[in-house]
């Protein structure tokens, strides 16, 4: 199978490719807003990415992740379910010996109801396209990320409302894909916890 690469932008695994097989439907977060993205980051954490915990909900290429992991962040937790995406986040891994680096084999929003308590500085979601992750989700973020905590977010349209005690801090557009930085409070208790419909 034909492969395309992309690489790291910054920090310690900086210019390490990472491949992305044609034809598997990944779609790697570019280069230019990965680099916007963790200059957000650099801002809001003042320039310190030491002791941060991040989820990488929807990994996929792993971009994201190791992207973190190369920036200093104490732990990257990989969610991905796909075979083919899986084996090429643990040959990166392997690769790289990040010692930072967590790969869990398995559904994201099983993985959000398995968490006792929320531990994670940053969840960066990027899920597929067209299947309503992002009007899913919310209820179960309070178990992963923690109250002040930010979430980022890659879209095929526009976010328009935001859950109640999300506060946008900074957005942008490549493209076809919106991304954004949030701030994130734990959401309204009463709210059903539950984001199992099937794709």
């Amino acid at each position: 199978m034909k492969k395309h690469q992309i690489r790291i932008v910054g920090g310690a695994y900086r210019r390490t490719p990472i491949s992305v097989p044609e034809g598997d439907h990944l779609r790697p977060t570019p280069d230019r807003v990965r680099e916007t993205l963790f200059n957000w980051l650099a801002h809001f954490w003042d320039g310190s990415f030491a002791g941060r915990r991040v989820l990488d909900l929807f990994a996929g290429t792993g971009a994201l992740g190791f992207e973190a992991a190369s920036r200093g962040v104490e732990t990257v937790q990989l969610v991905e379910q796909a075979p083919a995406a899986l084996a090429g986040l643990r040959a990166v891994q392997a690769r790289l010996k990040a010692p930072a680096i967590r790969i869990h084999a398995g559904e994201a929003c099983a993985f959000l109801r398995a968490q006792q308590a929320p531990s994670y500085d940053l969840v960066m979601l990027d899920p597929p396209f067209g299947a309503g992750w992002l009007q899913r989700l919310p209820p179960l973020l309070d178990r992963a990320v923690l109250p002040g905590g930010l979430l980022y977010l890659e879209s095929e349209a526009p976010f328009g409302a935001l859950p109640p005690d999300w506060a946008l801090l900074r957005q942008g557009r490549a493209g076809q894909v919106h991304y954004g930085l949030i701030q994130f409070a734990a959401m309204q208790k009463n709210m059903n916890n539950d984001c199992s419909e099937t794709l």
